[in-house]
């Protein structure tokens, strides 16, 4: 039997080789039989790579960032064809919604963060990470250059590149200065982490100090004066944090100091939370007047000191008014990385605030590079643009009329391709774009309508004004991740069977449906465990109710166990014990 055994493990140690199956019978009174099996499946198909002979290669995809678009991004890509490269100077995820609670020790940073190293490790997609900055990107030779972030010394080779098959850009934005003069070298932002922990030590610094012997009361009053810019829905959830941070905690532990302390919230626009439903932004106002925070709408802030603020009333003439700080926290729009501002400029995209993309999230004037989050903005195509175009399109029979038959049959892929359509009808109470097509023509008998090219561009002249830009919040970001995995994760199949709208400009289908955003609503904490909710369906809540599903939401939505159990035990300590204090 030792050739029979040999032979079998041969085929055992062989892989790769067919499938085989073998059967020795050995004739005589002790007749036996060997059966040797072996399958053909290669052990080290999943880290495939390039052969001469043209083996199947994984394609090598790129992601910068870790934020909310390159994380969703990363945690829903299922395909093990793809060998994933992921670099970002933070080696970890971090649920910024709740950073103003870090500020104030509400939670801790560590219950929010969750190593990436950790959230990637999956059984069918090879993923890599590398804690360096993107310096430049070079699409003319698909490659990134990168540095390393590490402060050792590397000998010289802190530098490096990496190619790319697939690029995807998620670096998220900094916060907007508008080059105000003394902002940046005097301002707290509120971006990161570190940011909210740097927060939480200036706060107690203040109160350390204002708590001095040797201090006048002007100077404690100056020290004890924390000013937030910017009525946005971050600006505000600081603000209401701080104030009950310093009515439930400080005051105890503080209290000569505390009938010195002043909030003071500065918004240029006349109302805060203006991205809300005006019942929370007014109630929001009468709490915060309530509370004794001083706010102060139409303040325009044109000058930043060590110690004072000058700002400017963009009503009554303009006035220009100064008054002293002890702290200041900066949280008023996002701007472009300075990688992000190379970039574009390569791209001619200079003159806009954010990488443009198509719908597919591709950006434009590239070819395999995808941008998404706050780094990008969706660059909408006009209708009217493509007006003549889709009329050729929609005229089948070349007549040089457009019937409502033949616009029937094109409908869905427009309304697809044009989504500023579908919320044009909606404003005016329209079922269809038939209706449109009726209306211009002065018709009630839609069967006979036949629109001309001029008639057609009139009937949607309007439609373009309905197009806006989405807002830079973790929501979209989270979704555009989202989709662009599952364009990923289909790509080989869609290219056989596209699902996307008909090109309006060329024959066939796009590969893939154009991203579409669906909003779930958003929160507002106001502070004094009330907050306000604005859901799907115009249905607005507010008060104690509202904070306990805040509670419910913001917990459900954390990225692991170990986040949602830390942050649920960082709340229950808060309501038994308070906030920690310590300055460490």
């Amino acid at each position: 039997m030792t050739f029979y055994e040999k032979a079998s493990r041969a085929f055992y140690n062989n892989p790769s080789l067919s499938k085989l199956l073998v059967v020795v019978t050995v004739s005589g009174s002790a007749g036996g039989g060997l059966l040797a099996y072996s399958d053909s499946k290669p052990q080290h198909v999943e880290n495939a790579v390039i052969s001469p002979e043209g083996e199947n290669k994984k394609k090598k995809v790129v992601v910068l960032g870790t934020g909310w678009a390159g994380t969703s991004f990363l945690k829903n890509l299922k395909n093990p064809s793809y060998d994933v490269h992921v670099i970002s100077p933070r080696n970890y995820f971090a649920f910024t919604p709740l950073l103003p609670s870090v500020t104030v020790g509400t939670v801790e940073a560590r219950s929010i963060c969750e190593p990436i190293r950790k959230m990637v490790k999956k059984k069918d997609v090879s993923v890599s990470y590398w804690e360096a900055e993107c310096l430049g990107i070079d699409p003319v030779n698909k490659k990134v250059n990168c540095r390393s972030t590490q402060n050792a010394d590397l000998n010289g080779k802190a530098d490096f590149s990496v190619d790319y098959d697939y690029l995807v850009i998620a670096m998220g934005a900094r916060s907007n200065t508008f080059n105000t003069p003394g902002v940046e070298e005097n301002a707290h932002f509120l971006k990161e982490v570190e940011d909210a922990q740097k927060i939480r030590q200036s706060i107690i610094d203040c109160f350390e100090k204002a708590a001095l012997p040797t201090l006048s009361d002007e100077e404690k009053k100056r020290i004890l004066h924390f000013v937030v810019v910017g009525g946005g829905p971050t600006g505000v959830e600081f603000a209401a944090e701080l104030h009950d941070f310093v009515r439930e905690d400080l005051v105890k532990l503080y209290p000569k100091v505390k009938d010195l302390v002043k909030i003071t919230l500065l918004e240029a626009t006349d109302h805060i939370l203006n991205m809300f439903d005006k019942r929370i932004t007014a109630f929001a106002e009468d709490k915060f007047h309530r509370d004794g925070i001083n706010l102060q709408t139409g303040s325009m802030v044109v000058k930043v000191t060590d110690k004072e603020i000058s700002t400017k009333a963009l009503k009554n003439g303009g006035e220009v008014s100064s008054m002293p700080y002890g702290m200041l926290v900066w949280s008023t729009g996002i701007g472009a990385r300075p990688v992000i501002m190379d970039f574009m400029k390569q791209l001619n995209q200079g003159k806009r605030r954010a990488l443009g993309t198509d719908e597919w999230l591709r950006v434009e004037g590239t070819g395999e590079i995808y941008a998404l989050g706050d780094c990008a903005t969706i660059v909408q195509r006009k209708v009217m643009e493509d007006i003549a175009e889709i009329f050729k399109k929609a005229d089948k029979d070349n007549s040089g009329t457009l019937t409502v038959k033949e616009m029937q049959e094109l409908v869905d892929d427009i309304l697809e391709r044009y989504p500023q359509i579908e919320l044009y009808l909606k404003n005016r109470k329209m079922k269809s774009i038939v209706d449109l097509m009726t209306d211009a023509k002065k018709d009630t008998t839609k069967e006979s309508v036949e629109l001309n090219i001029e008639e057609f561009r009139s009937a949607l002249s309007q439609v373009d004004s309905q197009m806006k830009n989405l807002p830079a919040t973790a929501q979209v970001a989270a979704q555009q991740g989202t989709y662009l995995a599952d364009c990923f994760n289909r790509m080989e199949k869609c290219e056989r069977n596209p699902e996307g709208p008909i090109r309006i400009r060329g024959e066939g289908q796009h590969r893939f449906k154009p991203f579409r955003y669906r909003h779930f609503g958003q929160f507002a904490p106001l502070g004094g465990e009330q907050a306000a909710a604005e859901l799907p369906g115009d249905w607005v809540s507010i008060g104690h109710s509202t904070q306990w599903l805040w509670y419910s939401v913001y917990a459900s939505k954390q990225v692991s166990w170990r986040t949602r159990a830390l942050v649920v035990g960082d709340w229950s300590r808060r309501f038994m014990f308070g906030r920690d204090s310590s300055r460490i």
